[in-house]
């Protein structure tokens, strides 16, 4: 009978209808008190659970509050949601089935950014209150991507990573750190919404953007490498090479594969492959994917039959949840005739210099040749002379 008259007294102060005050915990000063608090870390858009617990009693008052804004209320075995902020309409409950066994933690669906704050769980039981206090913080990390775009006549390759706290981003090339002085970042679709990019320089070096949510404990990693130009005649038929060197990237993900052509706005999509299903679809009769080597992470792409509307530059994109691989590749097509002007110039050119060095080899060997005929005579006539000077030697006066 005492304790039902304490508890009595507990529902009398919390008021069915207007709201919960929190005097209902100053009921009797013999109830005993405990305090927690806890951090919970959740993910933006996904559910979460708040946990409050106690010793099991009959009968049990729950609340919870962030703020002066009510959460939840639940006393006389039933909710009571009245006077509930309506931003948590339809996204809160409690597990009523475990109530009894000293459970009354919260699950809050759909999380906004919103949600963030401090949140109290009232408990009051015949013999004793407990005040849960729960620190929620949510981070949202959704998966990056990494763009190659062209500006008039430079080039640029792109992190995009909608995260939050801000994250930290980072630029290798070649293994060497970029400086911050190298590279921009644009808030571009809400302060959440981070670009992050680097003017492209050379060809044959390979970048690297790493992007790292510190709350959520998530990181993600871009490579991308743009090789030199390539020219090749019409009606060849030429293979764009596109290869994960590191392939313990896709170990145990799920990965695609996209080839496209980039243009100057937009980009057509060439080829596509999903490992889940091990499938290729094909867009365009002259472009082919041979499947076994697809199987050894070898994505190299083959066109057949060039034209020079094929002249441009091509993309082969390599993406998982936790890394993605750019390559990218220009190609020019050369008309066969002008192929043939420029080998027909080319080798006449190259035969001129034949020509010319002939000549000048003749025309050293014959400059040796006066030069020893000339030795020669000079030493003929020196040999004249001193013959002529010993047959008639010059008188000597008495």
């Amino acid at each position: 009978m005492k304790a039902q008259a304490v508890l009595s007294i507990i529902l009398i102060l919390v008021p069915s209808l207007s709201g919960f005050h929190d005097t209902f915990l100053l009921a009797s000063p013999n109830l005993v008190t405990t305090e927690e608090e806890q951090i919970v870390i959740g993910r933006l858009g996904e559910d979460i659970i708040l946990p409050c617990s106690f010793e099991s009693e009959p009968e049990v008052v729950i609340h919870w509050k962030n703020q002066d804004n009510y959460v939840y209320s639940y006393y006389k075995d039933r909710d009571y949601l009245e006077n509930q902020d309506h931003r948590y309409t339809n996204r809160t409950s409690l597990f009523h089935s475990e109530i009894h066994n000293g459970n009354a933690s919260l699950s809050l669906r759909r999380l906004s950014l919103l949600d963030e704050g401090i949140y109290v769980c009232y408990v009051g039981t015949t013999s004793r209150k407990i005040i849960n206090k729960v620190v929620l913080k949510v981070g949202a990390f959704v998966t990056p991507v990494m763009k190659y775009e062209k500006r008039n006549t430079d080039s640029f390759l792109i992190c995009s990573v909608l995260s939050y706290p801000h994250p930290l981003i980072t630029w290798k090339t070649d293994n060497a750190s970029i400086s911050e002085s190298n590279m921009e970042e644009i808030e571009s679709l809400g302060p959440f919404y981070v670009d992050s990019m680097i003017n492209i320089t050379g060809s044959n070096l390979s970048y690297e953007c790493a992007i790292e949510n510190s709350l959520l404990k998530q990181t993600w990693t871009g490579g991308g490498t743009v090789k030199d130009d390539l020219h090749k005649m019409q009606s060849e038929n030429f293979s764009l090479s596109c290869e994960l060197t590191n392939s313990i990237f896709l170990l145990d993900q799920d990965f695609k594969v996209t080839w496209s052509k980039v243009e100057k706005e937009t980009s057509s999509i060439l080829a596509y492959f999903l490992s889940s299903s091990r499938n290729t679809t094909i867009y365009g009769p002259r472009v082919s994917w041979n499947k076994e080597q697809i199987n050894q992470t070898d994505f190299s792409l083959t066109l057949k039959d060039l034209i020079l509307s094929d002249s441009g530059e091509y993309l082969c994109n390599i993406s998982s949840s936790k890394y993605t691989f750019l390559t990218i590749q220009a190609l020019h097509v050369v008309e066969q005739s002008q192929s043939r002007t420029t080998w027909i110039i080319i080798l006449s050119l190259g035969f001129l210099a034949i020509c010319i060095f002939c000549i000048l080899k003749r025309y050293n060997c014959f400059r040796r040749e006066r030069s020893s005929v000339h030795t020669e005579r000079a030493n003929m006539t020196n040999a004249e002379e001193s013959k002529a000077l010993s047959e008639h030697p010059a008188s000597t006066g008495n």
